[in-house]
């Protein structure tokens, strides 16, 4: 298995999901270790419920198990049976396995994600060509993957902006992420053409409360309305500028394992997604990197 596949897999091992499916399986193998253990129990345990008649008139020879195998087909059949009786009857046991995996998962997840954040800070926290909102000389830097076509990311936004607007010293630099579609792509290469004619911020803001699809075309409405060279911004969209900023971003999510959007980076903390309480979060985090300092940044 190639590296990469590797990361996928652990991706998939270590997201909510993957905690999920998982859960079933860590129970019934445990399980089968547990009587695997503590040899046959099942061969044993008819003579302790049974008369002593009883056993001399019914006890047969225990089934072997076949080849290499623990247990026999009908010994198997059995544990099965009595874990699924167990779980059936307990699935409170299910809730617990699972609050405990995901997070053992989740505390892989952000050491995994540290590592990423250190190896990769030059170009997280001092891009060159990155779009920067908020303050360009701020003492803390939010970082935001995000896709113009994705839902959470526009319900993110206003999240944002409210810890922009609330907070003067907060430095914001936005990752054009687009992964859902092709007008996605097409959006993004207006926004960074935008981006050269001092725009970016108002087109950034207008696109993300705007409804409907995002591609080339609503775009370019967009900077029409907002008064931008429109010759100009239809050639800077085509330019190497405009492709390398979207490629080496595609590259650096690669490298940190972000596939879905939005993804927050603050100092060596994440949060992915958009929660409830995102614009909360992100203050938060904000605060403690501002107390404590970021060793990465």
């Amino acid at each position: 298995m190639t590296q990469s596949q590797m990361a996928t897999v652990l991706d998939g091992l270590t997201s909510k999901k993957g905690a999920m499916l998982l859960v079933p399986a860590i129970l019934l193998v445990g399980a089968a270790l547990a009587v695997g253990k503590n040899g046959h129990p099942l061969e044993a345990r008819p003579a302790e419920a049974s008369t002593a008649a009883e056993v001399t008139t019914t006890a047969t020879v225990p089934e072997k198990p076949s080849g290499g195998a623990v247990f026999s087909t009908s010994q198997r059949k059995a544990v099965e049976a009595i874990i699924k009786d167990y779980l059936l009857n307990n699935p409170e046991l299910m809730l617990e396995v699972n609050n405990v995996l995901e997070a053992k998962m989740d505390k892989i997840q952000s050491e995994r994600m540290a590592v990423a954040v250190k190896e990769n800070a030059a170009e997280l926290f001092r891009p060159t060509a990155s779009p920067v909102a908020g303050n360009a000389k701020g003492d803390v830097t939010v970082i935001e993957f995000f896709d113009y076509n994705c839902g959470y990311c526009k319900k993110a936004f206003t999240d944002l902006a409210q810890v922009i607007e609330k907070d003067k010293q907060v430095k914001v630099v936005l990752k054009e992420f687009p992964i859902l579609s092709k007008g996605s792509e097409e959006a993004s290469r207006v926004a960074l053409a935008a981006r050269l004619q001092g725009k970016y911020w108002e087109f950034h803001r207008s696109m993300l409360e705007s409804q409907g699809q995002a591609n080339e075309a609503a775009a370019l409405r967009v900077a029409e309305k907002l008064g931008l060279d429109m010759t100009r911004l239809k050639k800077d969209m085509a330019s190497p500028e405009v492709k390398k900023e979207i490629d080496d971003t595609r590259k650096l999510a690669s490298k940190m394992g972000i596939q879905g959007t939005p993804h927050f980076i603050v100092g060596e903390r994440i949060i992915p997604g958009a929660p409830e309480n995102l614009a909360e979060l992100l203050s938060k985090n904000v605060a403690e990197v501002r107390k404590e300092g970021c060793k990465v940044c």
